[in-house]
């Protein structure tokens, strides 16, 4: 049992590395602000809309790796498990970074980052999942979000550790949650199609 000081150490540092956002960063840089732009989002699909391919590049390098280095953080200081909430931290920090009035993005390609980290085998099932279903539908949002619901499906049921199965039910709860305005524009016909 690790101090505690150490666990909220280790929340800490990955909330704060997930209040990085990159998206906001960069189109700040630009003079403007993303999440007043496009869709709204401070993610690298609305980036990709905005910007282009390369500024997308950044973002998504961005996001990534600050999940990456939160779980880093968190093993190192605290062990596996704690490497668990590290990277929990950095997703909700992307969400909700303190840095930008806790307006953040969906959390997608971090908890990726986070995944991959944590749990390499389901995460790479589930994201073939998504891109397969990206690209035969061309809604991010659905790929996203069916890719989320699989890993969380995959630790369940293969996994024997109680505290990763928590931690990854909370991020895939995360995403869902942070999609419901796409779930509704899916429902109706009005998601906009990668592309578009």
């Amino acid at each position: 049992m690790k101090p505690i000081y150490i666990t909220m150490l280790v929340v800490i540092i990955g909330y704060l590395l997930g209040s990085i956002n990159s998206a906001v960063i960069y189109s700040k840089l630009r003079g403007e602000d993303i999440r007043n732009t496009g869709s709204g989002n401070a993610g690298a699909t609305n980036i990709l809309r905005t910007y282009g391919k390369g500024a997308a590049a950044i973002v998504v390098v961005g996001d990534i790796a600050k999940g990456i280095l939160a779980v880093l953080i968190g093993r190192i200081l605290g062990g596996t498990h704690l490497s668990y909430f590290a990277g929990l931290s950095a997703v909700l920090g992307h969400n909700y970074p303190l840095y930008f009035g806790f307006r953040g993005g969906k959390g997608i390609l971090t908890s990726l980052a986070v995944m991959l980290m944590i749990s390499p085998k389901q995460a790479v099932i589930s994201m073939v999942f998504a891109i397969v279903v990206i690209a035969v539908t061309r809604y991010v949002s659905l790929g996203s979000i069916l890719g989320s619901i699989l890993f969380g499906i995959l630790i369940a049921i293969f996994s024997t550790d109680l505290w990763l199965i928590l931690v990854s039910v909370a991020v895939v709860l995360l995403a869902v949650l942070r999609h419901i305005p796409n779930i509704r524009r899916l429902c109706n016909g009005t998601e906009r199609k990668l592309g578009k």
